[in-house]
């Protein structure tokens, strides 16, 4: 029985050729757009899910609350780390890591260096008894005691001591260079983890080197005041303790610790290890959450459509297989069987789709490979995607056949068999229901239209705005952490000196940065001081004129420490009127005294999403972070680039330096916004084409059920525009209703996704229109080619047999 069902179902799909073409390119689209997102959250959500009881482990974070701003940080202050255990009894067991980036590394015992590295941390006993890895050689229980003590990761084995076993490697000595020169000693070595996880820590130094050295003042770990995003601090809950328990019990560290201040907030909150993929991790590739969801909803509309197509069309057609459910039922079948029947054709479209779409779905991974993870690869043999590929067909094959199915079967044979479809209601179901499918079908596709329209004007907006600096022509590379003042100069006079170069700036942080540095200022007003909440900004004397901002009043200093300079929000804030009163003036800043030399510009030292802050500009040599410099016009930009790495590694030999373009490190502030609009651009194009493929489907169907009525009007007379415009004027309707539901959908979303931004346009309502105009131009398209071939056809043929 079920064998003669597929071969009926065969046939049946070989003699509407065109019917099966729209149906398996639709849904095959929709299958592989699911089938990657679902590839991409299970993905996303496998990161550290293998340790131990991990549903029981947290990352505690840090909440600080000052004024108007609210700054989350996944570090905590260090005696937080020293006092969790003995203050919350709900905490089982702690682990604290202070992570360290671009850390060089080297062998000193055979005078190799191994460049800088970014899988470097310190880690006290505790760190490995929550995450436990494969030991093959060393103490688990002792290894991190002592100071001075490392314990290294396969990985780390294999490139410090090529073809040197786990046991001779204890002993030996390696060393490495962050704010001082640590020299350790191998007293463990580790297996790799063989999962997917965000810890890419291969060295591990002991926690107690911090303290032995004396450098906990210089790591921030002495105050509870002093929060790094590197001082990382996990902790293991008991046995049946909630989320909830923890950020309570956090609460009396905070009230016992911090005095209570009106301008600024501490807090504690824990986060689940689940959820670190999904925010600050070490790795960088943590993804964003809201952003998963968006793909998800994407998926789900672009699939919904192509089932919407089926189930339009199939409906549509339902007629003109009246005659076959008839006899089908006058010979004795029932209506399960009926039923059973259709979905068996349905079953064996989605099963064609389903074989196109595991190979296409390569292509969409390759064609949006900047969007995904580099290491992300979809193994379409594992058991979660065989699974997949069973149930999903399945599913799709109910979801989208079910309705068709129960129409078809649902012909009374008398009816069916005269070619009646229905009893003698004026209303018809089928007629309603195409007619509603149809209207979501456009709305959805007007509602990506919109989105991508819109989203694209903004960010030419963001991006055509004056920052208030020069970013064309300006390269800038990284210096090593803590590298020598003296070095910093040399290789500054030594840029300066090239005839291509403008001039070369040193600083903390770029121009225009991610980072942010915020602290407070006192403004001597009559008797009394002003408090202000300022921006930060570590630079040297050359700073403005490299980057091109303007100085409006003063000089642009002298490196003096004692030195500052201000922006125009600064004085706003202040109440200074004009930027002359500023000169001179002392303010109480950084635990000392500090003299305003020169007033610039505002200028955007971070995205177009924030509004200018208080900004002061200040000099502290040691921590200087950046090499800037601005380029002679008309220079070639890759030549040069070359030649300012060359002196860079005359002068950093150990490093290995890349030069970059600052207006391209400009353009990733807006990289989620733009791969939202290009995914969003992907879906619309998706989206027309599917609506597209079903209108021509439904049209070519309709259009020829009413070919000898178009026949009859053209013998009364009936010119070929009226023709057209009889046909037309209800696609007219349907995509006028899509309109006026694709419209407040739309408006939400880009009214929220504005709002995210200090500078932005004016809601473009004319967009919206032009995004009807848009679809309606390409529905008109597609009904006017087919209702022209009708009209064209000679009446005298259509009508012969009347």
């Amino acid at each position: 029985m079920l064998k003669n069902y597929f071969k009926i179902a065969w046939r049946n799909l070989s003699r509407n050729k065109l019917r099966t073409f729209i149906h398996v390119l639709g849904l095959s689209l929709g299958i592989s757009i699911c089938f990657l997102i679902f590839n991409l959250v299970f993905y996303s959500y496998s990161f550290d899910r293998f340790h131990p009881d991990g549903d029981r482990i947290f990352r505690i974070n840090t909440l600080t609350e000052w004024g108007d701003g609210s700054f989350p940080n996944s570090g905590t202050p260090g005696p937080l780390g020293e006092v969790i255990q003995d203050e919350i009894t709900a905490v089982e067991g702690k682990g604290r890591l202070y992570t360290l980036s671009e850390t060089l590394v080297a062998n000193p015992a055979e005078n190799k260096v191994y460049g800088r590295v970014n899988t470097v941390t310190f880690a006290d006993p505790g760190f490995f008894k929550i995450f436990p890895r494969t030991w093959l050689a060393g103490n688990p229980e002792t290894a991190l005691d002592a100071p001075n003590a490392a314990v290294i990761s396969v990985a780390s084995l294999n490139r410090y001591f090529p073809g040197v076993d786990a046991g001779t490697a204890l002993g030996k000595e390696l060393l490495w260079v962050d704010s001082d020169t640590i020299i350790a000693q191998v007293t463990g070595v580790v297996d790799d983890f063989g999962e997917k996880s965000d810890f890419i820590f291969t060295d591990f130094i002991s926690y107690q080197t911090i303290k032995h050295s004396e450098m906990e003042e210089w790591y921030g770990l002495h105050s509870w005041d002093n929060v790094n995003s590197s001082s990382q601090l996990f902790v293991k809950a008991g046995l049946g303790v909630e989320k909830a328990q923890l950020d309570e019990s956090l609460k009396s560290i905070v009230d016992k610790n911090y005095k209570k201040d009106d301008e600024g907030k501490t807090t504690f909150f824990v986060e689940p290890l689940s959820e670190m993929h999904f925010s600050q991790n070490y790795s960088d590739t943590a993804v964003s959450k809201v952003f998963l969801q968006g793909l998800i909803y994407i998926g789900l509309i672009i699939l919904f459509l192509a089932a919407l197509n089926f189930i339009n069309l199939e409906t549509a057609q339902a007629i003109g297989r009246a005659k076959e459910v008839g006899i089908r039922k006058t010979l004795g079948g029932r209506r399960a069987q009926l039923i059973l029947q259709f979905l068996t054709e349905t079953y064996l479209i989605v099963l064609l789709a389903m074989a196109i779409a595991v190979g296409l779905v390569e292509a969409l991974r390759a064609l949006f490979s900047d969007y995904l993870p580099a290491e992300f690869r979809i193994d379409q043999l594992s058991g979660i995607n065989l699974a997949f590929c069973f149930a999903f067909p399945l599913m799709i094959t109910l979801v989208s056949g079910i309705y068709p199915s129960l129409v078809l079967s649902g012909y009374q044979p008398q009816r069916a068999l005269k070619g009646e479809s229905s009893g003698y209601r004026r209303f018809s179901i089928g007629v309603f229901l195409r007619k509603n499918l149809t209207v979501l079908q456009f709305s959805a596709s007007i509602a990506f239209v919109i989105l991508v329209l819109v989203l694209n004007q903004q960010l030419r907006y963001v991006s055509s705005q004056p920052l208030g600096f020069e970013k064309e022509e300006v390269m800038y590379a990284s210096l090593p952490f803590l590298s020598p003042p003296d070095k910093m100069v040399q290789l500054q006079d030594r840029l300066n000196q090239k005839s291509m170069v403008k001039g070369a700036s040193l600083s903390g942080n770029l121009v225009s940065s991610s980072s942010l540095w915020t602290s407070d200022a006192h403004v001597p007003m009559d008797t009394t001081e002003k408090q202000l909440y300022i921006q930060v900004m570590n630079v040297d004397s050359a700073f403005a004129k490299v980057n091109g901002v303007p100085i409006l009043a003063g000089s642009q200093g002298s490196n003096r420490e004692d030195e500052i300079l201000v922006n125009e929000n600064f004085l706003k804030e202040a109440g200074i009127d004009t930027a002359e009163e500023a000169l001179g003036l002392s303010i109480r800043f950084n635990g000392g005294e500090k003299k305003i030399v020169g007033v610039v510009a505002n200028f955007h030292s971070r995205t177009l999403r924030e509004e200018i802050r208080p900004l002061i500009l200040t000099v502290n040599p040691q921590f200087f972070q950046s090499v800037t410099v601005k380029l002679e016009k008309g220079q070639n930009l890759a030549m040069a680039k070359q030649e300012l790495e060359a002196i860079y590694k005359e002068i950093y030999p150990y490093e290995t330096a890349e030069f970059k373009f600052l207006d391209f490190q400009i353009e990733r502030f807006y990289q989620e916004d733009m791969r939202i609009r290009n995914v969003l651009g992907g879906a619309c194009i998706l989206a027309i084409l599917i609506s597209a493929m079903g209108l021509f489907g439904l049209s070519s169907y309709t259009i020829a059920q009413r070919t000898k009525e178009i026949s009859i009007r053209k013998v009364l007379g009936a010119s070929i525009v009226q023709i057209l415009g009889l046909i037309s004027k209800e696609y007219v309707l349907l995509v006028l209703v899509s309109f006026a539901l694709a419209v407040y959908p739309a408006y939400y979303f880009l009214s929220d996704w504005l709002d995210g931004f200090t500078y932005k346009i004016s809601m473009p309502y004319s967009l919206f229109g032009i995004s009807g105009v848009g679809v309606l131009a390409i529905c008109m398209l597609i009904v006017g080619l087919h209702s022209y071939v009708a009209a064209q056809i000679n009446p005298a043929k259509v009508l012969k047999d009347e």
